[in-house]
């Protein structure tokens, strides 16, 4: 060796050293900023959301059916918006664009809901007595414009970040920048449950610290403080944005793809399928990236489903409405195979409005104080206590069940089929035991019951929403094409907006069919003493043990979506 390269050397490997940890942290920077941005939006969206209700009634002096009426609307509509986020987000603007977009609306809602709270002209004047003066049309339409910004701002937030987030743990043959970055798989499991907890944490803080600040000391100050952590998120987002993956939309929108599937398949309906079950007389392309100008993967031929296959059946100079590939065939059966399984995450969302609707109407009917009387359980507090189980069971789910399921299960731990199973047996078991414990009391102690005893119920509900909510993430974010990753995501939230209504339409019909015939009574009666809320959670116990049923063979059917290996391929 020379004496240059001798005194080149040691300094080129410290010049390697530093590069590589320069790219260590751009790989842990990106991700960890998402989850603080989450935290943080988090508490913003759930510093509106949680007191909502109060700020109608107390402040604005709106009508309990107007109020009522107003609120399911709101949260409904925040719900919904994701799906057309997500739609941009895989069509058009990209995940990264989306979430951009979509803090103008965001920041704009909850600059204007701070103003029309400070300003006194925005506002009635402040009332003792009964009944108040309601806010003017000019003072409701500021506050709903405000609020309903806020809501299209973190719909779109809501259906980009997670599949955003993801995605930066995915590397492919076109990276030039892979060094240093973390193991996919296990990284990207931990990121799911460090989400699902950061979601929950920010709900917790925001039910605690804001909703305290709102209603003790200003409603100003609270939506301010909302403010304030949706623009420090925003502005470390951006600041991290040369970490970041990005990942441009394919060009194709989902449901023009679909649709060219469907059409194909009805126009060569009469055509006879190759006899060969692997699909090797189908058509395929040697990378079906070139055709749609995408980032989906290339899959395998699966059974079953077997008359889209004829969409893929070879036509001499077809067009792309009259033959599709294999690969965008198979795309078109990861969708029909997930909607079933989406359906049974409707009715276990529905079961899990139970915590924030019944639980706590069972809460007020019991004794709420502690500690030998010297302090009272907020009955409300209990659903933000639930949070802090919730954290405890992602810790449990993380550091026991998941590393003991890979040494003794299989290597990957529990499937996230699996743990969507567990979490429905989960909620299950939190049905029977709120109905256990509402027995007990009606036969019992009744109003002198503690409210302690509605402990194990929520502890339960939160293991059950900790395996079925991470698990749900990963499922439709995993199963999904590439070109409709957010779009499947936010079926979580959507599955969550129609539980809602779901609940609701159960409570209507329960309360009708169990009244008496001069219309008191039933088991939803207004005095609980005189109810039977025990047996409206045991029919909910009921309901939700179909549920698993449905979903275990819906499980025990599902074929997950299969990568092709590298071969030779069939051309028309």
């Amino acid at each position: 060796m020379s004496m240059n390269n001798m005194m080149d050397s040691p300094p080129s490997r410290s010049r390697g050293r530093d590069e590589k940890k320069k790219k260590r942290w751009k790989w842990k920077l990106g991700p960890a900023t998402i989850l603080g941005f989450e935290l943080l939006e988090s508490i913003a969206f759930s510093g509106v959301a949680l007191n909502l209700v109060v700020y109608l009634a107390t402040v604005l002096h709106g009508t309990l059916a107007f109020n009522a009426a107003h609120v399911d609307t709101w949260n409904g509509t925040t719900f919904i918006v994701p799906v057309i986020g997500a739609f941009l987000a895989d069509s058009y603007w990209g995940k990264y664009r989306t979430i951009l977009a979509s803090l103008l609306f965001y920041l704009a809602g909850l600059v204007l809901l701070t103003v029309s709270a400070a300003v006194p002209s925005l506002r009635p004047a402040p009332c003792t007595g009964v009944p108040c003066s309601p806010a003017t049309g000019t003072q409701f339409s500021v506050f709903f414009l405000a609020l309903y910004l806020t809501s299209i701002g973190t719909g779109g937030v809501k259906s980009a970040l997670l599949p955003f987030g993801a995605e930066q743990y995915e590397r492919d043959d076109h990276d030039t920048d892979q060094e240093g970055a973390p193991a996919p798989e296990k990284t990207k499991q931990s990121f799911f449950s460090w989400f699902f907890g950061a979601i929950n944490l920010g709900i917790f803080v925001a039910g605690t610290l804001v909703s305290w600040v709102e209603q003790n000391v200003s409603w100003a100050l609270g939506f301010g403080i909302a403010t304030l952590c949706l623009l420090i998120a925003s502005a470390a987002f951006l600041a991290a944005t040369p970490c970041y993956r990005v990942r441009l939309p394919t060009g194709d929108t989902p449901i023009k793809a679909i649709l060219r599937v469907l059409v194909a398949a009805f126009r060569n309906r009469t055509r006879t399928l190759p006899p060969d079950a692997d699909g090797d007389g189908l058509y395929e392309v040697d990378d079906d990236k070139s055709k749609n100008g995408g980032d989906d993967e290339k899959l395998a031929h699966t059974e079953g489903l077997r008359w889209l296959d004829k969409a893929a059946v070879r036509v001499d100079g077809g067009g792309v409405w009259e033959v599709c590939t294999v690969s965008e065939v198979e795309r078109v059966k990861v969708l029909a195979r997930i909607v079933p399984i989406w359906v049974t995450c409707v009715l276990y969302a529905a079961s899990l409005g139970q915590m924030t609707t019944t639980f706590i109407q069972q809460g007020m009917a019991m004794d709420t104080r502690v500690f030998g009387g010297r302090f009272r359980v907020p009955v409300a507090s209990l659903v933000s206590v639930e949070v802090v189980f919730m954290l405890l069971w992602v810790l449990l789910h993380d550091v026991v069940v998941m590393p003991v399921a890979r040494r003794w299960w299989r290597s990957g731990g529990l499937t996230q089929l699996q743990r969507m199973g567990v979490g429905r047996v989960l909620v299950v078991v939190a049905m029977a035991t709120a109905a256990l414990v509402e027995r007990r009391r009606l036969r019992g102690e009744k109003r002198s019951m503690s409210i302690l005893w509605q402990v194990p119920q929520f502890v339960v509900l939160a293991g059950s929403d900790v395996f079925s909510g991470i698990a749900q993430l990963e499922f439709f974010y995993g199963e999904a094409p590439g070109s409709m990753r957010s779009i499947c995501s936010a079926f979580s939230f959507l599955a969550l907006s129609l539980g809602f209504y779901v609940n609701s339409l159960v409570v209507t019909i329960v309360a009708a069919v169990t009244k008496r015939s001069d219309g008191s009574g039933g088991w939803l009666a207004p005095d609980l003493d005189t109810a039977h809320l025990d047996y409206y959670f045991w029919l909910w116990a009921l309901i939700s043990l179909a549920n698993l049923a449905l979903y275990l063979l819906l499980a025990a059917r599902y074929k997950s979506k299969k990568p092709s290996p590298p071969h030779s391929s069939s051309h028309p």
